[in-house]
């Protein structure tokens, strides 16, 4: 029997490389006749890995990380129809079964019948389902018919692996955010955050058509990369309003459309800068979006966060100005991205050489072992997308 090693949750600020059991075509008890087993050939580091790693979650001691897959098909279930052994898939990181009502929706995001806690589940995350996370060699994948993509041309798909590792979340979910929030052709648009998911999401204003694609963050190196690809920056650690940073860009104090790329770990601008307050971009980009103008928010949200600042966080009740929003007739969009609804497309958009969101985002390929270090830098605000190569396959 193959062994399989994965990255485990420990404690606050510890993960670790465990061996851990060789997956099974298996839920519990009964067979998974749906679905398939992926050799792993490249799992990143999410920020939504570290909001876990940091302690800022409920995530039980041994949790196997990692929901961002992209593997190679070495077993598949008997009643697998159109996914084959050898085929190189991508793996959307919500686990979705086809059958439910939201499911033929397209809200595969909320699927009802893969979580008995709650509508959605995604691999190796807590509270979503109990699933086995894909931060490893080897990975079941239930329901494969319908959740994964198969690359056309698998060595094609090999030369641009670096750009379609992202299919699995951070593409879509960036691009989903500047879909809900209204981006189009000669929008004007800010983007709070620069790490992976948010520099995504600039990457998919551009290709959206945006006119104007201004990004914050407190991080220089993060606000370089932004830059690197036609971007616009704020550098939120000044005093400067954010209303009048805008200003001083495009002329006026208010942008079309936002998108909060941050979450509730989210930190004070300027003076506050380093104290947390997360409900600080949810205001501010009510505040300098025009009237009558939409917010994405992917970045995200918790019901349970042990490390918040009061009892009131703890539970994910915020100090949200929500009249102001309303005053303005805005337009809020929230939850898990529907991967879905938008990788294929976007898998074209790389195949055909129309975005490279790998530059955009600073893919850095790293070992199993090396994740240790991965998510230390990554925690540390590293400009960087950290991409797993389990068993060496990514060419140079």
């Amino acid at each position: 029997m193959c062994k399989n090693h994965g990255v485990a949750y420990v404690r606050p600020g510890e993960v670790e490389v465990r061996e851990i059991d060789y997956p099974k075509l298996a839920l519990g008890d009964r067979k998974c006749d749906h679905g398939v087993i992926l050799k792993i050939v490249s799992t990143n580091i999410c920020g939504s890995d570290q909001h876990m790693v940091r302690g800022r979650t409920t995530a039980p001691e041994g949790l196997i990380l990692g929901h961002e897959i992209t593997g190679l098909v070495i077993e598949a279930g008997r009643d697998v129809e159109f996914i084959h052994v050898g085929d190189l898939v991508s793996v959307p990181f919500n686990i979705a079964c086809g059958r439910c009502r939201n499911c033929k929706e397209g809200r595969t995001g909320i699927c009802l019948n893969v979580n008995p806690a709650r509508p959605g589940a995604a691999y190796g995350y807590v509270d979503m389902g109990g699933w086995v996370g894909g931060q490893a060699e080897y990975v079941m994948v239930p329901y494969a018919d319908f959740n994964l993509l198969k690359f056309p041309d698998s060595d094609q798909a090999m030369e641009k692996i670096r750009d379609l590792t992202l299919l699995s979340d951070i593409f879509p979910t960036g691009f989903h955010g500047a879909v809900t929030a209204g981006v189009g052709p000669g929008t004007i648009v800010y983007v709070a955050g620069a790490g992976p998911v948010g520099l995504a999401c600039a990457v998919s204003c551009h290709l959206l058509g945006a006119a104007v694609v201004i990004v914050g963050d407190m991080i220089p190196e993060r606000l370089e990369q932004a830059r690197s690809f036609g971007c616009e920056t704020i550098d939120l650690r000044k005093d400067t309003p954010l209303e009048d940073a805008i200003a001083e860009i495009v002329g006026v104090p208010e942008v079309d459309c936002a998108v909060d790329c941050v979450g509730f770990e989210a930190r004070g601008h300027g003076s506050d800068a380093g104290t947390e307050m997360p409900a600080t971009v949810l205001n501010s980009v009510m505040n300098v979006t025009r009237a009558g103008g939409s917010i994405g928010i992917p970045g995200l949200y918790v019901t349970g966060d042990p490390g918040a600042v009061d009892e009131a966080a703890k539970k994910g009740s915020l100090s949200i100005r929500l009249g102001l929003g309303w005053a303005k007739s805005h337009s809020f969009h929230t939850g898990q991205c529907p991967v879905m609804k938008y990788h294929r497309q976007l898998m074209n958009a790389i195949l055909y050489d129309k975005v490279q969101i790998a530059k955009a985002v600073n893919v850095q390929i790293i070992s199993l072992q090396q994740s240790v270090q991965g998510y230390k830098e990554f925690d540390g605000g590293a400009a960087t997308k950290f991409v797993i190569d389990p068993h060496g396959m990514i060419p140079n």
